[in-house]
């Protein structure tokens, strides 16, 4: 019987993918893509508990010296809205760029899409999507936010560059799976990315990551991809 219908559901170039992971064996090739895909979910649940832990301890820590009665994500000196400008040279021409202008547009989009003047801080928080969230440890974000804010979230001496570095490394795992990309071991390095968000989990909320750590098939999952 024809497997053709393989390429017709996933599209030849996305199959052939898998195919050459397999030495040419279709049959293997969809056992991997459905071991991908089992990956892909039992990792989506371990970020999405990161990103709730993250989120909340990043706002907890914000608020901690916030010196506004309305909340940080609602007011208009916010640091995820005001502009944060940087020279740059783009073909010999220096212009200056409002590094905060993608913050200020989720910012706005997450306020409108929680009813404007009736957004709650918890709504607008939910409405931010985990790439926001990363934003927020970015070398352009180091003085109006890490050293004034939101360094209380990590134990004391926390590199900020290595935590940017580990978040984007999530970031970008998660965006893989959102995308339905392949999480093979020649396209990204997954047990490291979950090892350090497991450790920045960690830091973060340790009670947390407790329970993540008795819930997770990751581990498990990896294991089985042979």
């Amino acid at each position: 019987m024809s497997d053709l219908w393989i390429d017709s559901w996933l599209s030849g170039p996305r199959f052939q993918r898998y195919v050459d992971e397999c030495s040419g064996d279709r049959s293997a090739a969809l056992r991997l893509y459905e071991w991908n895909a089992e990956l892909s979910h039992v990792i989506m649940h371990d970020i999405s508990h990161f990103e709730v832990a993250l989120r909340n301890a990043y706002d907890a820590a914000i608020m901690q010296s916030w010196p506004h009665p309305t909340h940080w994500l609602l007011h208009p000196d916010s640091p995820a809205v005001t502009p944060i400008w940087r020279t740059r040279e783009i073909n010999g021409i220096k212009r200056g760029t409002d590094v905060n202008e993608a913050n200020r547009k989720s910012v706005d989009e997450a306020i409108a899409r929680s009813g404007y003047g009736r957004a709650t801080p918890g709504k607008v928080i939910a409405e931010l999507s985990f790439g926001f969230w990363r934003q927020l440890t970015t070398a352009a974000m180091e003085k109006t936010v890490w050293v004034p804010y939101l360094h209380r979230a990590y134990p004391r001496r926390t590199s900020r560059r290595l935590i940017d570095r580990d978040i984007a490394a999530i970031n970008t795992l998660r965006n893989r799976i959102a995308h339905h990309e392949p999480l093979l071991p020649s396209t990204i390095d997954v047990p490291t990315t979950h090892q350090a968000m497991l450790e920045c989990l960690r830091t973060l909320a340790p009670e947390a990551h407790a329970h993540v750590l008795t819930t997770s098939r990751v581990t498990e999952t990896l294991a089985r991809m042979h």
